[in-house]
């Protein structure tokens, strides 16, 4: 009878330390689950907060500016190699015989395009005076562009503000020429070495000349003297250091050329009576 009264006390405390164990299992499995949704939430909480930051931050990546003809003007953290655009347009100095300076997006680009830009340079085919123009469809898987123009700004020791302005007016008449209803713009002028001209004022004097020569395009179509056309968007592609600098004076120019267009001469250009 003492034995058996024994085994029945073993077994009671075994079963009462098993039922422990399997409480504190329960205890720590619970655990674990709050640790882990407590991960779960915290990364949640991290990217709503990055997702906020990256919306109202000042410093966003692109800004919108409306400007005359419902065309929208973007100022973006881009380069010429990345625009997926109807026609990217970039500037180049004439070429220099001991050889031209590449770097940052000029180099960039200029590889992505598989030297399409040096070799055109090299051999003389592109010399690069103010105002001369190049077109060319990019290789295929190149740059997301449909078709790339290089404006010359001639001797990089005559750079000035109206030399953009030159380059500006042509942008404007060659996006029309080629229907090129998404247009991207980049002047990398720092990016061959040159510091002569703030990026900001270079984008002011390109924007406000681009849409005077714009108005013009849509004048002459409004009056029956040349097809209709319209550009949808202008995007002006800048590097990261020259953004909020950039977008101040882009903005100011295009308000201070749509005041200026709103009291230009409206007479016809021609005295004949339109049919």
């Amino acid at each position: 009878m003492a034995g058996a009264s024994v085994s029945r006390s073993s077994l009671t405390n075994l079963t009462r330390i098993h039922l422990s164990i399997q409480r504190l299992k329960m205890k720590a499995s619970m655990i674990k689950m709050k640790a882990s949704m407590i991960v779960v939430l915290t990364g949640l909480l991290l990217i709503a907060g990055s997702a906020a930051f990256a919306t109202d931050s000042p410093s966003a990546i692109e800004k919108t500016f409306d400007a005359p003809h419902d065309l929208k003007v973007t100022v973006k953290e881009t380069g010429p190699y990345a625009e997926a655009a109807d026609l990217q347009i970039i500037c180049l100095f004439k070429h220099k015989p001991g050889g031209d300076t590449y770097q940052g997006s000029a180099k960039d680009t200029d590889e992505h395009l598989h030297g399409i830009l040096s070799a055109l340079r090299n051999r003389d085919e592109f010399v690069g005076e103010l105002g001369e123009t190049i077109l060319f469809t990019p290789p295929n898987g190149s740059i997301p562009a449909k078709r790339f123009m290089v404006i010359g700004l001639g001797d990089e020791k005559d750079l000035s503000l109206d030399s953009l302005r030159v380059v500006g007016r042509i942008a404007a008449r060659e996006a029309v020429r080629l229907q090129a209803k998404h247009v991207a713009w980049a002047p990398v002028i720092r990016d061959e070495g040159n510091n002569v001209l703030d990026v900001g004022e270079t984008g002011r004097a390109f924007i406000e000349q681009m849409l005077s020569a714009y108005e013009t395009e849509k004048r002459l179509q409004a009056q029956g003297l040349a097809p209709d056309f319209s550009i949808a968007g202008l995007v002006i592609e800048v590097g990261p250091t020259f953004f909020e600098g950039a977008a101040k004076q882009v903005g100011e120019g295009i308000e201070s050329m749509a005041a200026k267009l709103a009291q230009r001469n409206a007479a016809p250009y021609s005295s004949a009576e339109t049919q």
